[in-house]
């Protein structure tokens, strides 16, 4: 077990690594990954969870994007739409994750991230606890807001103000989890009582980890999340952003424990670190790595980095 150290005395904490299904590679493939035997296999290795991230469509015309700072309109539009490309062609990360659920029964299960403002969250409330059944409660609930505006326009979300529609939704889906009856009423959602059955396993519901590097991104998982899981931060970082996240929770009356946080981290990243650089994540606050792999053609070749990636880190 790894020795952490959490600031005033050293802690007994292990640190949890999952993996996530990689980008596609491009051209993209005539057939997506599969999600099931890719879960199958990380959970064999002995990774703690498997992740899917979520983009439902890739619009042909698309304007450039803060995300990628580069210096020319041409080339940012360029980039943008080799990234939309690589994503777009993903699975539905539920019914991805529905399938790996059948064929698993430890491994953790987790999206990483799903779009919310893309989404109607009654159905999408409905979906979850649907997949937390089927797992019996291991699904974890990575959010974000998007950076695409053309995509969220497309699918109904208010680009920009994303966060404030997704934080109506969360709440707006911790109604329908908790309550018999429930009901919501506000900007995006107004719906009257309702009946919205099965519950989720998880109680109360399935943890709630916003995915984003927002400036307000803290406060917003203090208010209603239950963790936060931001991507490509170095240890140094993540020091200083769980510092920040746990002054804000002492403020709101929460208690720091209560809130994880996940890093996602790309293979590429982690091999121009050191070779203590899971320790390095463990000291400075992180509760959890997902490892993020490199572009993958076909399943073989994806489940054969994996095994790479369980030999380097899994120790």
């Amino acid at each position: 077990m790894i020795t952490g150290y959490n600031g005033l005395m050293p802690t007994e904490k292990q640190l949890k690594i999952g993996v996530s299904r990689p980008p596609l590679s491009q051209p993209p493939p005539p057939r997506d990954l599969n999600i099931a035997t890719l879960a199958k296999a990380a959970e064999t290795l002995g990774f703690e969870s498997f992740w899917c991230g979520d983009h439902p469509v890739d619009p042909v015309f698309r304007t450039p994007t803060e995300h990628h700072a580069l210096a020319d309109f041409e080339s940012q539009a360029r980039a943008t739409g080799e990234v939309m490309r690589r994503v777009a062609g993903y699975q539905d990360p539920l019914i991805g994750l529905t399938a790996a659920a059948a064929v698993t029964e430890t491994i953790k299960l987790g999206t990483g991230i799903i779009l919310v403002p893309e989404r109607n969250p009654i159905l999408l409330a409905k979906q979850i606890a649907s997949l937390d059944h089927y797992s019996n409660g291991r699904f974890l609930l990575g959010i974000g807001g998007g950076w695409n505006r053309e995509s969220t326009t497309i699918m109904g979300g208010d680009f920009d103000h994303r966060w404030t529609q997704t934080r109506e939704a969360v709440l707006a889906m911790k109604e329908l989890w908790t309550k018999d009856e429930a009901e919501f009423h506000g900007r995006y959602y107004d719906f009257p009582p309702l009946t919205c059955l099965p519950h989720p396993v998880s109680k109360p519901h399935p943890p709630v980890f916003l995915g984003s590097e927002a400036k307000n991104v803290l406060k917003r998982v203090v208010d209603y999340g239950d963790g936060w899981i931001p991507y490509s931060l170095t240890p140094e970082q993540v020091r200083e952003g769980r510092a920040t996240l746990d002054a804000l929770a002492h403020e709101a009356g929460r208690s720091p424990q209560s809130i994880e946080l996940s890093v996602m981290v790309s293979q590429i990243d982690l091999e121009r670190q050191s070779d203590a650089i899971m320790e390095r994540y463990l000291e400075s606050g992180a509760d959890r790595v997902v490892i993020l792999p490199g572009y993958n053609a076909n399943d073989a070749d994806t489940m054969g980095n994996m095994e790479t990636l369980a030999q380097l880190y899994l120790r």
